[in-house]
């Protein structure tokens, strides 16, 4: 790599700048992580995405998967006043009052609609 450029897409850039600074890791170990649940976008694999529609469906699964049922480490809270277990394990959606609990995934499986090809 001979450089980077940086720019922000959504929000106020020196906002951004101040919260994440000009390291690329934030956005690095995203994709690592993408990478890693979504077999689509490893190259040279049997699963790598070559039709758009499969792709987006294996990138929504691999966004439900980990916002709703995947606890993730960093986001857990420390209980205090339970002796029995000292973290209570948190997704993103719960960081961000989408949900209360931690999903199965019977239940994500159940709980949205799945879309139709309306071009039969």
């Amino acid at each position: 790599m001979v450089g980077t450029e940086l720019r922000v897409i959504y929000g106020d850039k020196e906002e951004v700048l101040a919260l994440l600074g000009q390291s690329t890791a934030y956005i690095e170990r995203t994709h690592l992580t993408m990478r890693h649940f979504n077999g689509r976008l490893t190259r040279k694999t049997l699963a790598f995405s070559k039709d758009l529609t499969m792709y987006k469906a294996a990138a929504t699964w691999e966004d439900l998967v980990y916002n709703f049922a995947r606890p993730v480490k960093s986001l857990r809270l420390e209980l205090f006043d339970d002796p029995r277990r000292r973290w209570l394990p948190r997704t993103p959606a719960m960081v961000a009052a989408l949900t209360d609990h931690i999903w199965t995934v019977k239940e994500l499986l159940t709980a949205f609609p799945v879309p139709t090809n309306s071009n039969t």
